[in-house]
């Protein structure tokens, strides 16, 4: 689904920005068909059974935001040759992540936010 807040959101950033960000996007859409993208926190950000991953625009570099340690933890040696923050992959536009890598870690984060989700249903229905 097309968000006209990342719309926005994409359209105010200078050219190469925006082209890297809205590659990522594609990517990021094609690993998660039916994921929905809407601004939270600011920030573009996919939903799948909850928050999913996002990407963001600093002045410096790109974010593309796992949002899961324990997915980053497990990714960690494919991980190793980028500058990272807490479950954060920095990069450049002229350095864009590998379509392969965001696949990955975008297929390991739906099927965390599946388990949990389940879990959370389980719980429930004890109740």
């Amino acid at each position: 689904m097309m968000s006209s807040e990342v719309d926005k959101y994409l359209k105010a950033l200078p050219n190469e920005q925006r082209e890297a960000l809205v590659q990522l996007r594609d990517t990021i859409w094609s690993a998660a068909k039916d994921a929905e993208l809407k601004i939270s926190y600011r920030i573009p950000m996919f939903h799948y059974c909850g928050g999913l991953v996002a990407f963001a625009a600093f002045k410096n570099h790109l974010s593309f935001m796992v949002m899961s340690t324990d997915v980053f933890e497990a990714h960690a040696k494919e991980l190793s040759n980028y500058s990272t923050a807490t479950a954060t992959i920095h990069f450049t536009p002229d350095k864009p992540l590998p379509v392969t890598l965001v696949k990955k870690l975008v297929k390991a984060r739906m099927r965390e936010n599946e388990a949990n989700l389940k879990a959370r249903e389980a719980k429930k229905s004890k109740k």
